[in-house]
């Protein structure tokens, strides 16, 4: 008997208990509170409700206020024109099993089927899968953590205790406020129909309500869903990595300085003369490689001359610290090699040597996207270079890139870094023009200076 209780005791702990510790103190792979100024999260549990929710739903759409609710499987069901209009007007709909029991008293098998025919209720109803999933009473078992690559897990961070009439509206409002400020999420029950709740209850959390919202807005906060919350969470926490702690600035202004040294040990020079600012920068070297095909029927074989291209990292990391997003850098990146390239080509084909140079030619993890300029893409042997050259590129992109070192784990195998070649029948053919304009805008400087 005593075997019996103390694995029973084992298995409670280890089921239930420490997962619930875990998640409700330490948010362990839940969404609990978000990093947002001015932001907070509305959220109701247990409805929809054929009297409560409706009302809701009235006074939120009077303020435009989006809210992220929770509904029980069985509930919805009973109700889908709550549901749908729920949808339609632009809320959020995440699960809340379909019977409100708890995590703890469910086996793994039985909460996935109540998780499973709640979501199908509601993908029946909006057309929508649900991505979001509360646990009755915020409890979770150790097999709830597992089904977190399908569904994400939301808890919250401010709990009036609203499912009780005897806690009153003002009470409810009292509480709101003094939790008040931004990623707050609050947890709220639009449904008093679950063990517990007392049926009328949702009545003082819409009068509640009705005080809270205008008294919120007019400080400057404003209500979104949870989705949108986390996604502010999400540009938060990337801009707050991009931030240059006091480590960080050594290893960065370190870095820069290294940078600077290779431009002068190797005499690199800038494809706008005497601007050190710009984007691209060259040497003329001869090419030590595999051969590589050439589109025009060229061939760049070991031994021929070409323009080493290098990209000025300092204006990466410029570029990448400002940028908000990865679609943003690469709208920078792309503009600067516009307005880079042609002035590259004058500079490169106004060289006494020019006709020598078959190609230009660089390494790069920015690869994407460069055909455009006329660049063939070649894979790198490999090797020992490769490796080095993968090492040194990764650790750029950890500290360009808006996303930094998380990037490094998302779709690695797109970050290999390649050689990008151009020959120089193709630079003349597509920037010969662009040349003939650069040189005649300089011939116009210099006699605009003499006069």
């Amino acid at each position: 008997m005593s075997n019996i209780i103390l694995y029973l005791f084992y298995f409670f702990t280890f089921y239930a208990f420490l997962p619930g510790i875990i998640s409700r103190l330490f948010g362990f792979r839940v969404f609990k509170r978000g990093l947002s100024d001015t932001e907070i999260s509305l959220t109701f549990d247990d409805g929809p409700d054929p009297e409560h929710t409706p009302r809701l739903l009235d006074l939120l759409k009077k303020h435009d206020v989006k809210a992220t609710f929770f509904v029980v499987g069985k509930h919805a069901e009973a109700q889908p024109d709550i549901v749908e209009r729920m949808h339609r007007e632009g809320h959020s709909i995440g699960i809340h099993n379909y019977s409100h029991r708890s995590n703890w008293v469910m086996r793994p098998k039985s909460v996935a089927r109540h998780v499973r025919m709640t979501s199908e209720a509601i993908e029946r109803m909006t057309g929508e899968k649900p991505k979001f999933y509360r646990p009755p009473w915020g409890i979770m078992n150790l097999f709830d953590f597992a089904s977190r690559s399908r569904m994400q897990v939301v808890l919250w961070s401010a709990m009036p205790g609203d499912w009780r009439v005897s806690t009153g509206a003002k009470k409810i409002e009292n509480r709101m406020m003094k939790s008040l400020k931004g990623g707050e999420v609050y947890l709220l029950h639009d449904c008093g129909n679950t063990f517990g709740a007392d049926r009328e209850a949702p009545r003082n959390t819409i009068e509640a309500l009705e005080r809270f919202i205008p008294a919120a807005l007019e400080r400057g906060f404003s209500f979104v869903r949870v989705d949108d919350l986390m996604q502010s969470t999400a540009k938060a926490k990337s801009k707050a990595k991009r931030e240059a702690g006091p480590i960080r600035k050594t290893i960065v202004g370190a870095w820069l300085l290294w940078e600077r040294a290779f431009h002068a040990l190797f005499r690199l020079e800038s494809a706008i003369p005497g601007d050190s600012k710009s984007f691209l920068f060259y040497r003329v070297t001869a090419y030590h490689g595999q051969t590589v095909p050439l589109p025009g029927g060229e061939t760049l074989r070991s031994g021929d001359k070409i323009v080493e291209l290098h990209m000025n990292n300092e204006l990466l990391y410029e570029f990448g610290r400002k940028a908000r997003s990865t679609l943003q850098l690469a709208i920078q990146l792309i503009r600067a090699m516009e307005r880079t390239m042609p002035q590259l080509a004058a500079s490169v084909l106004q060289r006494s040597d020019a006709p020598s140079i078959k190609a230009v030619v660089g390494t790069s993890m920015v690869n994407r996207g460069v055909e455009q300029f006329g660049f063939t893409v070649v894979e790198l042997p490999k090797g020992l270079f490769a490796s080095a050259t993968r090492l040194y590129l990764k650790c750029l992109l950890s500290v360009i890139h808006p996303q930094g070192k998380d990037r490094l784990g998302e779709r690695s195998e797109m970050l290999i870094p390649k050689m990008i070649a151009l020959s120089s029948t193709e630079l003349i053919r597509r920037y010969g023009e662009a040349v003939s304009e650069v040189a005649a805008g300089e011939v116009e400087a210099t006699n605009g200076h003499m006069a």
